[in-house]
């Protein structure tokens, strides 16, 4: 059985007060395997925001299903979704969504302070993730002291450090330099080498060009 199951997926938005319907995606249907790195492509209004968005459970789908590990992501009561997320999923955004007022350390680990993990777990899972990340040196600094890269790798390790099942990643190199981008795509190459499974959403032809494989969305459709 695949990791990430996808099948008939559709959604459809209506536009306020009830007018018109927009028909962001249309009966989706592919399979991530563990270990995959998979790419989606597509302009803007293709869908992918909305795909993204149904993937990682932060939507319901109009119709057909979501199966991650073979559980349906729309049957997950909505008070147990956050906690879900955080337990099963890992996320990179384009903006890298790190507190300024938190040091790097601080925001890696704070979606295991959320789990409830004891501080001894959280260092052993934090220094050598650190260390892989190339960020050891840097723990101790905040935000706005480092540079888009190094916020990036931050981010990165926020996401991995939960050892989700997926990693999603949105645009993860849209605020990056050519110098940050090659540097966040060859860590990428190397957290999935090590088996971690992503799905990333992007507009880079380079990004893209480093997946195993590339989805295309066009109007809502594969």
């Amino acid at each position: 059985m695949s990791l990430l199951e996808v099948s008939g997926l559709s959604k459809t938005y209506t536009t306020r007060f009830g007018g018109a319907k927009v028909e962001a995606l249309k009966s989706v249907t592919f399979s991530v395997e563990s270990g995959e790195y998979v790419a989606v492509m597509g302009e803007s209004g293709s869908g992918k925001t909305t795909l993204l968005n149904l993937l990682a459970a932060l939507d319901r789908p109009t119709g057909g299903t979501v199966l991650l590990g073979g559980q349906n992501l729309a049957e997950i009561p909505e008070e147990r979704a956050a906690a879900f997320r955080r337990d099963h999923l890992g996320f990179v955004f384009q903006d890298f969504s790190l507190l300024d007022t938190f040091s790097l350390e601080d925001n890696i680990l704070l979606p295991l302070v959320l789990q409830g993990k004891s501080r001894c777990e959280m260092k052993s899972r934090l220094v050598p993730l650190a260390d892989r990340l190339g960020i050891s040196g840097l723990l101790k600094k905040y935000p706005y002291e480092v540079s888009g890269g190094q916020k990036q790798r931050a981010a990165v390790a926020r996401a991995l450090i939960t050892r989700p099942q997926v990693l999603f990643a949105d645009e993860p190199t849209g605020a990056l330099d050519s110098g940050s981008t090659e540097e966040l795509l060859r860590l990428f190459g190397t957290v999935n080498g090590a088996g971690q499974t992503i799905v990333m959403v992007t507009h880079s032809v380079r990004a893209a060009s480093c997946a195993g494989r590339v989805l295309f969305l066009r109007d809502g459709a594969v």
